[in-house]
């Protein structure tokens, strides 16, 4: 990739994480790509080992690459060429994993495919594999949950400049690069992908395991001038408000997303993560202060 080349302007590269298990990330990180496809370029991207996300989307049919396909990529890799060949959600590329060769994107060619990804795209959205972002925490040496918040060490989504630039974007992922040459492993995987990440958004269900979840992962996130902020999802079964979840995160709640009645019905039956108005409004907001 020459030097010459800048990222396009948008959103950056954003991380979405769950919680816990089953907290929405996916369809939260699909349905941001998709508006900020409408916006400008954008990408979503699965860095897990599986299920891939083309069978959140109804795309397990569709022509284009995948991970297993960008093994061998190196150094250099076109932006262009990649991004021509990408699988297509609407006006959302996609590069998915592939349920037939299993495993997580192949660690020594991740960190080169994102630059790459970054500089043919405004907006390059990650469902991040919340296993190697932990594990990436706990390799690092951060602290654990339970520590006094260190929200001063991150800015809230929405401050600073937009865009992809950052020490996240460039020195991070030159860095990283370096990294994986030294082993594999989900950890590994997880500090090349935040290395990448402008943002990172925690999705957040109103209850009290998620909200603990989230706090495992707060303080391996925070820092290196990254942006981190809570996305809150309905519906609270004890109540839990969503200013509570800010206070017990020790992150502020940058988006509230209420509850999508029939969103796994839709994705069942291949139509994808099709959110009724008051889901969809609330993702356009949030589109609007990441860009």
């Amino acid at each position: 990739m020459a030097g010459s080349e800048r990222p396009a302007a948008g959103a950056g590269v954003v991380g979405v994480v769950g919680a816990r298990g089953g907290a929405g990330a996916t369809v939260t990180a699909a349905a941001l790509a998709a508006e900020l496809a409408r916006r400008g370029t954008a990408v979503l991207v699965d860095t897990g080992p599986g299920p891939s996300v083309d069978t959140v989307l109804g795309l397990e049919a569709h022509p284009g690459l995948r991970w297993p396909d960008l093994d061998g990529a190196r150094g250099a890799v076109d932006p262009a060429l990649l991004a021509g060949n990408l699988m297509r959600w609407g006006r959302c590329g996609v590069l998915p994993t592939d349920d037939a060769r299993p495993g997580p994107p192949p660690p020594a060619a991740l960190a080169d495919v994102l630059r790459a990804l970054a500089v043919a795209h405004g907006s390059v959205v990650l469902d991040l594999d919340r296993a190697a972002v932990l594990g990436a925490a706990v390799e690092a040496g951060g602290p654990v949950a339970g520590d006094a918040p260190v929200a001063g060490d991150a800015r809230a989504v929405g401050d600073g400049p937009a865009g992809t630039g950052g020490p996240a974007d460039a020195r991070g992922l030159a860095g990283a690069a370096a990294a994986v040459g030294a082993g594999e492993g989900p950890a590994l995987r997880g500090a090349t992908l935040l290395a990448a990440c402008r943002t990172v958004l925690v999705v957040v269900p109103r209850d009290v395991p998620a909200v603990a979840g989230a706090r495992l992962l707060r303080d391996g996130l925070v820092g290196a001038g990254r942006r981190v902020g809570v996305v809150a999802r309905a519906p609270a079964p004890g109540g839990l408000g969503v200013e509570e979840v800010a206070a017990a995160v020790g992150l502020p709640v940058v988006a509230s997303l209420p509850w999508a009645r029939g969103l796994g019905a839709a994705v069942d039956s291949g139509v994808g993560p099709a959110l009724p108005s008051a889901a969809a409004r609330a993702v356009q907001r949030l589109a609007r202060r990441l860009t």
